[in-house]
């Protein structure tokens, strides 16, 4: 199987130039779907913080990129929503959220929000010795308690003494913010107005109030990204926006 694909071909969220050449790096399988951008991409085509392939292996082989708390070693590690990335060395810290076209976009942040990542809870299951256990979006599991519910969003530390440690709880409920991460809505940020059940394999209604205009607007349940209560609990728009 090939690892490079046609930049043609490549998804609409990396945001990259089609005709600089012909291929670009694929995405290796991992946690996100299939519009992950490899590391390599992001740091050469996205930011410019390399030229070539070259300059990223040696950016990378130096542990100067650290994803979610963890050294990247890897060029084609793929990189979605919600990722932190981190380059301690230059004072660069970022996390990826979408933006009004649905494609990724890196807002800079500060040093301290770099060391949290905001994990929407996907479901939950009890395991062994009647534990309860969180089933995160991008394929992490935590032990908690029985106070959390599925599409909540759970803040959890990425300091090594701390991973994964859950310091902050943002409901799915009416009043909260959210960011809108799919659909002709991404990117909005808004406060949920309103959950309209429905029945069957159809996804929840949700009515929100849009943070900046306040209009209302509805999108479906799988395209909510609780971000906080009264007001959002990250930065929606950083120094390179």
């Amino acid at each position: 199987m090939s690892d490079h694909l046609k930049r043609l071909n490549a998804p609409e969220s990396w945001h990259i130039s089609k005709k600089v050449s012909k291929f670009v790096t694929k995405t290796a399988a991992g946690p996100h779907n299939a519009n992950a951008m490899p590391v390599a991409v992001w740091l050469r085509d996205r930011m410019g913080f390399a030229r070539n392939m070259k300059e990223v292996k040696q950016i990378l082989s130096q542990k100067d990129v650290i994803i979610n708390g963890r050294p990247c070693r890897d060029p084609k590690m793929g990189i979605g929503l919600f990722d932190i990335i981190a380059m301690p060395k230059i004072g660069k810290y970022y996390r990826i959220l979408r933006d009004d076209a649905g494609r990724h976009a890196p807002v800079e942040i500060s040093a301290d929000e770099a060391k949290v990542r905001f994990c929407k809870v996907r479901n939950k299951t009890i395991i062994t010795g009647g534990r309860v256990q969180l089933n995160l979006r991008f394929g992490a599991n935590v032990i908690a308690d029985n106070t959390y519910k599925p599409e909540d969003t759970v803040v959890v530390s990425l300091e090594p003494e701390t991973r994964f440690k859950i310091l902050n709880h943002f409901p799915f409920a009416v009043g909260n913010m959210a960011m809108v991460i799919g659909g002709r809505h991404s990117g909005k940020v808004a406060r949920v107005v309103d959950i309209i059940k429905t029945t069957g394999s159809v996804p929840n209604k949700v009515i929100l109030e849009d943070a900046e205009t306040k209009s209302r607007f509805d999108t479906i349940t799988p395209y909510i990204y609780m971000i906080g209560r009264e007001t959002p609990a990250i930065t929606i728009r950083g120094n390179n926006q």
